[in-house]
């Protein structure tokens, strides 16, 4: 019998395939509440959807780019992130990607190896679990929650030894939600910094949280580059998810390695996508902010819905597009209280077991994909699964 790769096959089963596989065979003639996977509900803008139609029929966008991407976006997203961040951001900086996944696995190959490990809040979000698990990477878990709605920089730096190469972040948070403040994300800096690691931030998210100011202000400091890792994607604020597109923001040493990663993954990302994001990056600033509203209108709906007296899930954090919720079933496997609601109860969402240690007490709800209308309905079927 044929024998795999020991790393892959105890890898988890990618967690939102396994989540619609609950579904088989649903008889059930009710409205599914669809919270499983992180996806705007709406399509692409339709300007963004007649660029792209207009360049699918333009010579030579079916051919390769630059393994970074090409010259235009690179410039246009350095010039994006230097107004977001106020900080001077350059070209040079700046590696486009086939998705946010990418970045992230082409940042964690050029740091580390078998037998090293990463520092990350848990819960944390699956596909960094799995990529490390497949690597051989050890993740140093801690609290995400302990200094109110972010990780301790304290518990953390107990967590570092001589193998660890990074610390992992996300915010806004997948799959809590939380939004860690500008302070705690630059102690985390300073902290990597002073160990002589990398601190990566996936900020996939960051069009989604309140207000305009910058998320922290780690770039405005001489030599960012050399301790910081930024991780963006173009798949959420501008409604890309199928059209794979992120960026991995670096210094050029790391960037060196990783170029011949993203070399032998995909060679270079979609040409018809970058040239759609270059167009969007000057174009829908409105139709962003509209989307950004629509996004906070359902949030605040949500919230407004857990507060039912009759509740007995919790809501423990929420923000972007998440609310991180804990079941009232103690004991009982947070696969099995997903399970459930997804078949007798119509709502799918994914446990917390699927986001690290220790979190089976709760559930993931992914509220981007449903109407703020259905929160309340949302809310009704939880109080009848209790």
């Amino acid at each position: 019998m044929q024998e795999f790769a020991q790393r892959v096959a105890e890898t988890e089963f990618p967690p939102i395939a396994e989540a619609f596989g609950w579904l088989a065979g649903r008889k059930s003639d009710k409205e599914l509440l669809n919270m499983c996977q992180a996806v705007p509900s709406y399509p692409p803008a339709p300007a963004l959807q007649q660029e792209i139609a207009r360049l699918a029929l333009e010579p030579g966008t079916g051919g390769y780019t630059d393994i970074f991407g090409i010259p235009e976006l690179r410039e246009g997203f350095a010039r994006h992130l230097s107004a977001d961040y106020a900080a001077p951001v350059a070209a040079r900086q700046v590696a486009i990607t086939t998705g946010c996944n990418q970045a992230f696995a082409a940042a964690i190959m050029v740091l580390a190896q078998a037998g090293d490990n990463v520092v990350m809040p848990a819960p944390f979000y699956f596909n960094h679990q799995m990529w490390l698990r497949m690597m051989g990477v050890a993740i140093k878990p801690v609290n995400a929650f302990a200094a109110g709605g972010a990780p301790s920089v304290e518990e953390s730096e107990a967590a570092i030894d001589g193998r660890t190469k990074a610390i992992m972040l996300c915010s806004p948070n997948n799959p809590s939600g939380a939004i860690y403040p500008p302070q705690v994300l630059e102690e985390f800096y300073e902290l990597a910094k002073r160990r002589g690691i990398a601190l990566i931030i996936d900020e996939t998210y960051k069009d989604f949280r309140p207000g305009h100011a910058p998320a922290h202000g780690i770039l405005q400091r001489d030599g960012w580059d050399e301790t910081l890792i930024q991780l963006f994607s173009f798949s959420k604020i501008y409604a890309l998810a199928g059209y794979r597109l992120g960026a991995l923001v670096a210094g050029p040493k790391l960037l060196h390695e990783a170029a011949k990663v993203l070399d032998c993954m995909t060679i270079c990302p979609p040409q018809i996508t970058q040239r759609a994001v270059v167009f969007a990056l000057t174009q829908l600033d409105q139709w962003k902010e509209e989307k950004r509203q629509l996004m906070a209108g359902r949030l605040a709906a949500l919230r407004e819905a857990f507060s039912d007296p009759r509740l007995k899930f919790r809501l423990v954090s929420s923000g972007a597009y998440f609310a991180y919720v804990q079941h009232p079933f103690t004991g009982e496997a947070s696969k099995d209280v997903a399970k459930r609601l997804a078949q007798q109860h119509d709502v799918l969402c994914l446990p917390g077991s699927m986001f690290g240690p220790g979190q089976e007490n709760f559930l993931r709800f992914a509220f981007a994909n449903v109407d703020k209308e259905k929160m309340a309905l949302l809310v009704e079927r939880l109080v009848n699964s209790q």
